[in-house]
């Protein structure tokens, strides 16, 4: 399978999904750290991709998305912002809604 088909395809079949540096429980970078633990919070399960170890997802990601850094949420199939804008949105209530939302108890 082509990397844009697998991106695709993690986006398409996961209802929240985090594009990381590491993984949730060990993330490898601040921003990753951060959004993860704001998800978390979020009290619902969410898939994740960890980016240091595919490489091809690394490199292809910023194309597909149009978003040049990590990490990257997606909900519901579209892209929702790195770091910053997951942070202003834990902080406002609203990713907690739309997580919530998208993958419902």
């Amino acid at each position: 399978m082509e990397v844009e088909d697998r991106i695709k395809d993690h986006v398409e079949n996961n209802k929240v999904i985090l594009f990381m540096k590491g993984t949730p429980q060990m993330p490898m970078c601040g921003f990753s750290s951060r959004t993860s633990a704001a998800l978390k919070e979020c009290e619902r399960e969410f898939a994740y991709v960890n980016v240091i170890q595919d490489s091809e997802v690394r490199e292809r990601l910023p194309a597909y998305s149009d978003w040049p850094t990590f990490p990257q949420l997606f909900i519901d199939g579209e892209l929702v912002g790195g770091c910053d804008i997951v942070m202003e949105m834990h902080e406002s209530g609203d990713l907690k809604r739309m997580v919530q939302a998208a993958v419902p108890a």
